[in-house]
């Protein structure tokens, strides 16, 4: 903590250009992610699929995907423009201190002197903020869905079922952020220098809550979840998931169609108590042995450890950065570089320190995609000896065609942006090369375990 402290006070240096440093952060950047795509572009113009999909794609399914990532991609390029131009229009007009001011004079107007102090002048200010956020995403976000995903034929939403959306999620926003805010708020002044540890106490029981919480109230808000009704799909689940001594309680269908016709399946819940969501469409467009193989790739993740992986890596990341957040939070020259000259709000601190944070975030997302990319590999693996592997390279075909999911991708790009492996090597390493390697895929599947205790889990 002496360490902590220490840093703290070299770091808070009069006069140092907090502001242009954080500009230059965010600029380096969007030129680094616009050159990634620059060269997912130039893949995305190719003429014919990689050769591991030749036999399983037609070039009018292939021609369609790459125009369907072009479209995105140059749809890319504009909202992310338009986002840097916020973004820098925030920091120049000083956007930040003069919303700081405004609120604060709404404050001491509205609000009951007992009730005034950082804390409620914070709610005000955040959620003035996040309203103004979400009309200027307005634009980007109506034409994603009503333009980009209209053209090709995924969009399912209305615009009245938008709105909706949008505001049920201000609503949750209202409910849930103010008291989770204010908690966040209380323990950083409550518990001096060593806040990061309550904070990040704090941040392990919320997330608990959410787990809880989410599939009973929030969810319903947004999607209908109907139990699977019984048949060859519920039972072949269901002996998936004895076979592997999956805690499963529940098996749901989402009417995922009701907003896109992309296609999905997740689980879910505590770890004694585990709940299985299939998408409709993705059991409307593919057999079942099919559904199963991708369940068994899922359920893999959880055999093999992953989500415990990731859960405890999200952990550790949640508590070093409220740690390295204690380093900048009394630095008067990262506020004062911004406009606040007399007040040293909390929330601010934390989204300039969020921003200054940004090439390490960077590192770091480069690092668990390389990661997750690694367990999609052993979990597709893992699908390979349940016997799947026919099944799940079908239905991982079937899945690249309904989403128009891209065929190819530049490795840079990939390395960057891509929490999966892309087709051509998911189907490389199941051993699945199109017709002429049917005939092995069959000798895997007659050589699969007839049961879970003869291999080790």
């Amino acid at each position: 903590m002496d360490l902590l402290q220490r840093l703290g006070r070299f770091l808070d240096r009069p006069g140092f250009p907090w502001k242009k440093l954080i500009v230059g952060f965010s600029l380096a950047e969007y030129l680094f992610e616009g050159f990634l795509s620059a060269r997912q572009y130039r893949v995305l113009q190719e003429k014919k699929p990689p050769k591991a999909l030749e036999g399983e794609v037609s070039q009018e399914v292939f021609d369609k995907s790459q125009a369907y990532g072009r479209a995105k991609a140059k749809f890319g390029f504009v909202a992310n423009l338009y986002s840097q131009i916020q973004n820098y229009g925030i920091i120049y007009y000083d956007l930040l201190p003069k919303l700081w001011g405004l609120t604060g004079v709404w404050l001491t107007q509205y609000v009951p002197a007992k009730y005034q102090g950082e804390i409620v002048h914070t709610l005000i200010f955040f959620f003035t903020y996040n309203i103004i956020t979400t009309v200027l995403g307005l634009p980007t976000s109506y034409y994603s869905t009503f333009v980009l995903e209209e053209k090709y034929g995924f969009n399912k939403s209305t615009v009245k079922l938008w709105i909706m959306d949008m505001i049920k999620g201000q609503a949750l926003m209202v409910v849930f952020g103010a008291p989770l805010l204010s908690g966040f708020l209380a323990i950083v002044q409550k518990t001096g220098n060593s806040f990061f540890y309550y904070l990040w106490l704090f941040s392990v029981v919320v997330s608990l809550f959410a787990i809880t919480i989410y599939p009973i109230f929030i969810l319903p808000l947004f999607n209908k979840l109907s139990p699977l009704e019984q048949g060859p799909l519920k039972t072949g689940v269901e002996n998936l998931a004895k076979r592997l001594k999956f805690p499963l309680n529940s098996l749901y269908v989402i009417d995922g169609s009701k907003r896109s016709a992309h296609s999905n399946a997740y689980f879910y819940g505590l770890p004694w108590k585990k709940h299985i969501v299939i998408y409709d469409t993705l059991i409307e467009k593919s057999e079942t042995e099919e559904v199963v193989g991708v369940l068994a790739h899922e359920l893999g993740h959880w055999s093999l450890g992953h989500t415990t992986k990731l859960l405890g890596i999200s952990q550790f990341h949640t508590f070093y950065i409220f740690a390295l957040f204690s380093v900048f939070i009394n630095n008067r020259s990262l506020y004062q570089s911004f406009g606040f000259h007399k007040e040293f709000p909390i929330i601010i601190g934390f989204i300039l320190f969020s921003d200054a944070l940004a090439p390490m975030d960077t590192v770091v997302k480069l690092l668990m995609n390389i990661l997750s990319r690694k367990f999609e590999f052993q979990a597709d693996e893992f699908a390979v000896k349940l016997g799947y592997s026919k099944d799940l390279a079908s239905s991982l075909i079937k899945l690249q065609i309904q989403n128009l999911s891209t065929m190819n991708a530049d490795w840079m790009y990939a390395s960057y942006h891509f929490s999966h492996p892309i087709l051509p090597e998911r189907l490389g390493a199941l051993g699945y090369y199109g017709d002429e390697k049917k005939a092995e895929t069959k000798r895997m599947d007659d050589e699969k375990p007839v049961k879970a205790s003869d291999r080790e889990l």
